[in-house]
């Protein structure tokens, strides 16, 4: 089968191939200052991101896929209790898989004992069998949605130990949420939607900690690909907490507070307005994509540049789409 450009970027590469063209067009200033965001402690710091210790017991891997190393990709990270350890996200490779693993190892005694995806994209997917290296078998867990599209979609190239690995995932509800006791810490995994068919944010409650997945990207410019930005900016929206304490961990870019949040939407609601409007004057989305530009108020975003044109358009044409519907 011919696989042509758009099919390939759009299905199989998801925010990935976003991330590879961010880099190629992203200045060097703007990459290190991205780089050089912490609100926690670095712990452990790699060419592909730092583990940042965000509270007792938690840490949150920061990738920095824009320095080249393609490792991770991904933001991720490991909640530990008494009993067991979550790692959260897979990864694009084994290799990154294998590394938290190995850091929950040293930073608590124990292999993660429970691993969850928050959606397929293979950046956060994709290397999820490097869990599963060692002796100990972590049982994975996502939605089926999310289980079935990294099977049918993330194949290039194919990894028949990622489809092994994904075969007796522990299925998550789509609508209710589900918990995880890892001892004196109770984890919540809260199905929600519009970034992908099937999106899910892990929290904790004391202390406030979301990991958000691709919900959230902070000072980043979120993919659209296969977003319906209603949807999307309704779970944003809903993962946001009133206490100002709460911490963040975006998909992408630096560990976030409340009032990242609160740039996140506004950047989310400038460009609503802005397909509304193009739209309303008959305008193509990929004319209004490449004619739009953020403005200066709400800050510096890693696509704000003309290499980035390709992702504004994507952004009016998910718009589009909905407005049409």
């Amino acid at each position: 089968m011919t696989i042509n450009r758009r099919t390939f970027l759009t299905q199989h590469i998801g925010c990935a191939c976003h991330i590879a063209f961010m880099a190629a067009a992203m200045p060097l200033a703007a990459r290190r200052a991205l780089a050089a965001e912490s609100l926690g402690t670095i712990v452990a710091k790699e060419k592909f991101g730092t583990l940042e210790k965000v509270a007792d017991g938690v840490w949150a891997h920061v990738s920095a896929p824009l320095e080249g190393d393609r490792t991770t990709v991904s933001n991720g990270g490991l909640i530990a209790g008494r009993d067991g350890v979550l790692a959260i996200e897979g990864f694009q490779t084994p290799a990154g898989a294998q590394w938290l693993a190995g850091k929950a190892k040293e930073l608590t005694g124990k292999w993660p004992t429970h691993v969850a995806l928050t959606h397929y994209h293979a950046d956060h997917a994709n290397g999820v069998a490097g869990y599963l290296a060692g002796a100990d078998k972590p049982p994975i867990r996502s939605t089926a949605r999310t289980r079935d599209l990294v099977i049918e979609r993330n194949q290039t190239p194919p990894d028949p130990n990622r489809v092994a690995a994904l075969k007796d995932v522990i299925v998550l509800s789509p609508t209710e949420t589900s918990t995880l006791d890892l001892g004196g810490r109770t984890v919540k995994l809260i199905p929600r939607g519009g970034h992908t068919d099937s999106d899910v944010t892990v929290e904790l409650d004391d202390p406030g900690v979301v990991f958000c997945g691709d919900l959230v990207w902070n000072k980043m410019f979120p993919n659209y690909v296969d977003t319906v930005p209603t949807k999307m900016a309704t779970s944003i929206r809903g993962l946001k907490r009133a206490s100002a304490s709460t911490i963040y961990v975006p998909g992408h870019g630096p560990v976030a507070k409340n009032a990242d949040i609160d740039r996140y939407l506004a950047m989310f609601a400038a460009v609503e307005a802005a397909a509304r409007k193009a739209h309303g004057a008959g305008i193509s989305a990929e004319d209004a994509g490449n004619n739009f530009e953020l403005p200066d108020s709400l800050g510096m975003w890693a696509l704000f540049n003309p290499a980035a044109k390709t992702f504004y358009q994507r952004a009016f044409a998910a718009w589009y789409k909905e407005i049409k519907a």
